[in-house]
């Protein structure tokens, strides 16, 4: 097959060497701003067959404005029976391989980068009878239960791999591999006992490659449906502290707040929870974040797309407590809308966020979850921080200003003053900086002080939420 057309390189991304956050192999802070994206969902079809292309350039030049820097993409989406990228298995199908030649490009071309995982598990496994892996079909494996113990079936896998790697992985547009959509005990024998052995193939695979042919390597994950890790907690292991893993990622998902919100307060408190609980099991200096989330039953089992007022409110509560809580960047959702694309306001909280993130400087950052630690004169705030000796972010989302059925927060709710005590920060004086969430604006600058490891400052005019960026002053 045809190399693909050359394109402009960006620089590739790793882990930062002393910080659980990202850079630029040049040493800029870079931070995963995205969501999941399919192509087959509306804004990315246009690529199949070369329909639109002009249609999918302006799609990606809107998201490089509004300040995304990564996409979460399936290398197939196995929801129809056109989109596969092997048929039969071996055998890289022409029009798949173009499509993605025209996405690195253009992705080069606006400065996006991709997370990059090579089966749609999901949709795989719902319609196994119709997959070109199923045995029946002439494929390798017997069962979807085998996908990861069938020996013929892991050297298709890693042949897919090869192909990917030595078609694309030389390029700074693959920001990462997820080398396996949520890995789940079902995919292995309904056992969690091969986990890590699998990781390892996939991971000393891919590195292998990468590094012979191009002298360094993309840094790697692999992702879970969270809540196995309550069902099979012996898995984060592997999820969280796999020594051959650069990142952790798992995906946000809770039948009462995520799952099917009632509100915009419940599911952002759930989040903060999550990631508290995953930094508990990641090494300090791995990144973590979640890179799936969404209103899973509300949408796919109630067949209900949320109103954009409440959407637009959610989404943005999450981001802000995924960030503030020490995870890297806001989350990547799944739109779980009809159709399956992102808000233009979720697409504004995003560039708002992209703002907030250069107040801190994340390449030195070696944050600790706070979310408990920090202390309010005010109870009817939630709290969301992290913190190391130099940095912290605070994020307070008021719990007691919902209107609306209780379902939206009022943003002409009474104004409250609260005063804030971070713990853990050296004495001193430090820069505090306030942050208009929903407008994207800076509020106002001023100056605390830190004693007895306790930085202190007290915030006006609070009415439902506000954002902090503390750096030390020297």
């Amino acid at each position: 097959m045809q190399s693909p057309v050359p394109h402009p390189s960006l620089p590739w991304i790793q882990v930062a060497p002393d910080a659980p956050y990202f850079i630029t192999e040049d040493g800029q802070p870079w931070t995963p701003i995205g969501q999941n994206d399919a192509i087959t969902w509306p804004e990315l079809e246009g690529l199949f067959r070369r329909k639109n292309l002009p249609a999918v350039e302006e799609y990606l030049a809107y998201l490089s404005a509004h300040g995304v820097t990564c996409l979460r993409l399936m290398l197939e989406y196995a929801q129809g029976e056109n989109r596969y990228f092997e048929k039969p298995v071996g055998k890289f199908a022409p029009n798949m391989v173009r499509l993605w030649d025209d996405l690195f490009a253009l992705c080069a071309k606006y400065g996006l980068r991709i997370l990059l995982t090579p089966f749609d598990t999901f949709w795989m496994w719902l319609r196994w009878k119709h997959h070109p892996y199923n045995k029946n079909l002439g494929g390798p494996c017997a069962g979807r239960g085998q996908w990861l113990l069938c020996p013929n079936t892991l050297e298709a896998i890693k042949a897919r791999l090869t192909f990917v790697v030595e078609r694309w992985g030389g390029s700074g547009v693959l920001f990462a591999w997820d080398l396996w959509n949520e890995m789940h005990p079902a995919h292995m024998g309904n056992s969690s006992a091969q986990f890590a052995p699998v990781a390892t193939q996939l991971s000393q695979h891919v590195r292998d490659l990468e590094m012979r042919l191009y002298g360094r390597s993309h840094p790697q994950t692999v992702s879970i449906f969270g809540p196995i890790l309550h069902t099979h907690p012996d898995v984060a292991d592997t999820i969280f502290r796999h020594p051959l893993l650069d990142f952790s990622s798992t995906h946000f998902y809770d039948s009462k707040t995520i799952d099917y919100p009632k509100n915009t307060v419940d599911s952002a408190i759930k989040v903060g929870e999550l990631v508290r609980e995953a930094l508990e099991h990641t090494p300090q200096n791995r990144p973590f974040f979640d890179s799936e989330h969404g209103p899973i039953h509300l949408f796919k089992d109630r067949k209900h797309t949320l109103a954009p007022e409440f959407d637009d409110e959610y989404f943005r509560h999450i981001q802000w407590a995924h960030m503030a809580s020490g995870a890297a960047g806001g989350g990547m959702r799944w739109p779980n809308r009809h159709p399956h694309t992102l808000t233009p306001g979720m697409r504004v909280a995003q560039k708002h966020m992209a703002r907030f993130l250069e107040l801190i400087q994340w390449s030195t950052f070696r944050r600790r979850n706070l979310n408990q630690e920090i202390k309010v004169s005010e109870p009817s705030f939630a709290v969301f921080g992290c913190a190391d000796d130099r940095q912290a972010v605070v994020w307070l989302l008021r719990t007691n200003a919902l209107y609306q059925r209780k379902r939206l927060m009022n943003p002409a709710a009474p104004a409250l003053t609260v005063e804030v005590q971070v713990p853990g920060l050296p004495d001193g004086r430090y820069r505090v900086t306030t942050f208009h969430t929903l407008a994207g604006t800076t509020l106002e600058q001023l100056e605390a002080q830190a004693q007895g490891t306790v930085c202190t400052f007290t915030l006006a005019n609070v009415r439902t939420d506000v954002a902090v960026a503390i750096v030390k002053v020297s």
